[in-house]
This record gives structure tokens, sequence and C-alpha cells, in this order.
């Protein structure tokens, strides 16, 4: 079996054909097809041959996480597909192993990625991260009042627009920007009957907000699914909000994940009473979450370097796991992050190899660690669910330091 770097030329016809395996392209779908080949340009894609001919791919892809106010290098594990001849040998997570640890050598401070089952990637040191809720609604319901402008449709050509303006929307704790503008292409690409709506009121054309929607469900009464909703300011989000509405003459379902910072809820009128008059029907009004992205810390003392916390100090010993070393060759540049640390977090945090036996100790998988980090769950949550274990002191100083929002990746991968 050899791992190596994904070659267009001599491997296209063989990974169309593992996501034609996996379900992820259609046959003869000529738009998903390019735009799987777009896809594969827009990072490190590496391939496992078997008898010569690749039987798995991973993709990953650069961008930024914003922790806070900060901004870190990212490493978006974007695809993990593996042929129907392939599964059960460990393949995909031993390539997947390889290519967070390429990424992790070349300054990634996080990885993350989308997940099939949870379970899977926690053995690669991956910690699940919190619920996004996914809202379906009739926009007639909408209680918004502003009268939208005519606004823009949107075009497959667009897309370097679309991407710019994805790249400037408003931003909260944990929010995800994928850099190569082929992402931004290829989705657009995927998306059946796809279309977009938005403003251009910046400078030279430029999108100031928009939304792009996938009506791959329904005919002219939906449903539709908001893919994304790109803005800047409170204003434009109701604009947006309105041009939702204007279209509940005839389309009878949206369905969208709810904005970070926004309760959606505070929005629909008599969500309830509508809940139950179309329970189990086409155009079902319903409310559901779902944690399906997870995130690792894969540099501990560049993380904790750029962990601005101005609520209080926690000082501690840290003994830290990490499981991806055991799917890793011995040569590989990057072997995870396990290891023996004095963690300060503060309003100037910092982690350095050490032990101090006059501090308490907390031991924690990488995955529990990432999740505290990032804010999914509290310390002394995690102790109930995860591998985290502390002193209670310590536990209750952390719970009072760490009081971060909710984090939202805002970019589905």
């Amino acid at each position: 079996m050899e791992f190596r770097e994904y070659n267009a030329d001599r491997d296209k016809d063989a990974v169309h054909r593992i996501w034609l395996e996996t379900g992820w392209l259609e046959k003869d779908n000529k738009a998903q097809v390019e735009g799987m080949d777009l896809f594969l340009t827009a990072g490190r894609a590496l391939v496992a041959d078997i008898e010569g001919e690749p039987e798995c791919l991973v993709l990953t892809a650069p961008g930024t996480i914003r922790h806070l106010k900060d901004d870190l290098p990212f490493s978006c594990v974007a695809a993990v597909t593996t042929s129907r001849i392939a599964r059960k040998q460990r393949i995909a997570a031993k390539l997947t192993a390889t290519a967070v640890a390429q990424d992790a050598a070349d300054g990634a401070l996080v990885s993350g990625l989308g997940i099939f089952e949870q379970g899977y990637y926690d053995r690669l040191g991956f910690g699940t991260g919190g619920y996004e809720h996914w809202i379906s609604f009739d926009p007639s319901r909408l209680s918004v009042d502003a009268a939208p402008r005519v606004p823009r449709r949107i075009i497959l050509d667009d897309w370097k627009l679309v991407h710019e303006a994805r790249l400037a929307r408003k931003r909260r704790h944990g929010s995800c920007n994928l850099t190569p503008p082929e992402m931004t292409h290829a989705e657009m690409l995927w998306a059946k009957n796809g279309f977009g709506l938005g403003y251009t009121d910046c400078e030279g054309g430029v999108l100031s907000h928009h939304l792009w929607c996938d009506a791959k469900d329904g005919g002219e009464h939906g449903p539709y699914t908001i893919g994304w909703m790109a803005y800047e300011t409170r204003e434009q989000f109701l604009e947006l909000l309105a041009l939702l509405k204007s279209q509940g003459d005839q389309v009878l379902s949206i369905r969208m994940r709810e904005p970070a910072g926004i309760q959606l809820q505070d929005l629909i009128t008599q969500p309830f009473k509508h809940y139950d008059l179309t329970e189990k029907g086409k155009y079902e009004a319903r409310a559901s979450a779902y944690a399906y992205w997870q995130m690792r810390i894969c540099d501990l003392p560049g993380c904790i370097a750029r962990t601005r916390l101005p609520w209080g100090q926690a000082r501690f010993n840290l003994k830290l796991t990490d499981p991806i070393e055991g799917l890793l060759d011995e040569d590989a540049p990057w072997r995870g992050c396990a290891g023996d640390y004095l963690a300060t977090l503060s309003e100037s945090s910092g982690a350095e190899t050490g032990h101090d036996n006059s501090l308490p100790t907390m031991t924690a998988s990488v995955n529990a660690f990432t999740r505290l980090w990032l804010g999914v769950r509290s310390a002394s949550s995690l102790q109930f669910t995860d591998d985290l274990n502390a002193p209670p002191d310590l536990l209750e100083t952390l719970d009072s330091v760490l009081r971060l929002p909710s984090p939202h990746p805002d970019w589905d991968f």
C-alpha cells in the first residue's frame, strides 16, 4: 500500500469511481464532476494505492478559525472517501492522520472536519463540537417588517464575488474560513437547482450581503435549503430575512442553519402552532439539533499563546494524551501533541513543556482538551462525559476563566 499525492492526469478516473461508489457523485452529472475536480485543486489531496490504483482519497484545505477575536491557522479535512474494496483496512484513518500531520507540520494550529458518525475520528484526536440548530419554517411567518429592495440574481459565474463575501462576513467565536476560492465554486456547482440572491452595496460591485440556496427537493412550493448567508451588519441580516419572507407567497418551507448568535425562533410567529399543524408533512416546520463537526488542537503551545481570557487566571500542569500517534509512521513530520505541559490560561496565556509539583494537575486527551479550549463544554461538565480529570478546585477555576461563547464554524464541511 502506498500513500502519495493525488495526480490529476493519472488518478482522475479512479477518484471519480471512489466518489461514485460512496454516493458522493451521481453518474453522468457533469456539474458534480466539474465541482469535484475543482475541489481537488483547493488544498492537499492524498491517495492510497492498492495494486497501483487509488482506493482512498483525503483532501485538506487551508483556512482560519477564530478564537474570540484572534484568527488561527486552520486545516479542514474536507473529504475522506474510501472505495468498496478498501473498507475496514484502517486505510482511511491512516491516510487522514498523514494529511493532518503534514498540515500541522506546515503550521496549522487546529484541524477540523465533519463527521458521518460519532466515534470514528476520535482515534485521530478529534473532539465533538457543539450543536448546530437547523430550523424549517414557512417564510411567510417571519416577523420582519422591512421591505427588501430588488436583489441581484447570483449565478455560477459570480463564484469569486460570492467567495470574497463569505470571507468578509460577520464572524463570531469558532467561525471558520476556508480560503481557497475553489471551495465555494465547487459548493455552488454541487447545489441542485442552486440559486443566489444578494446586494452589491459595496464599491466596485462587490457583494455586501447574500444568500445561496439549494432547491433540489422542491418544485414551486419548496422546500428550499439555505446553504449559507453572508452579511456584516444587523440591517443586512434583516434584509436577507425580509427577502426570504418575500418568497412566502409561493414557497411553503425553507430550511436553514441558525446563524451564530441568533435565536431564530424570536423572528417566527406562532412557531409551536405551526409545528403541530405541519407535523409529518412534506412542508413540516421543525427545529433539530445535531453535533456534526469535530476539532482538534495540533499545536498546544501555539493555541494557548493565542488565547486571551480577561476573566481571571488558571495555572496548572497538563498531562495530555494524543491517540493519533499510533496511526502515524515513525518518520512523520509531526506526531501529535501528547506530553507534560505547564499551562497558564489568562489574558496573557502560555504553555511550555514541564511540570511543577506545587500546581494542580489535569489529565486529558487532546480530544477533550480541545472541546474545553473552544468552549464546547465546561471543565466540570467534560469530567462527566469525556477523558478529562482534575481536582475540584481547578475545575471550578477553569469554569470561571473559560467563559466562552458557543463555538460555531458557520461554514459546513
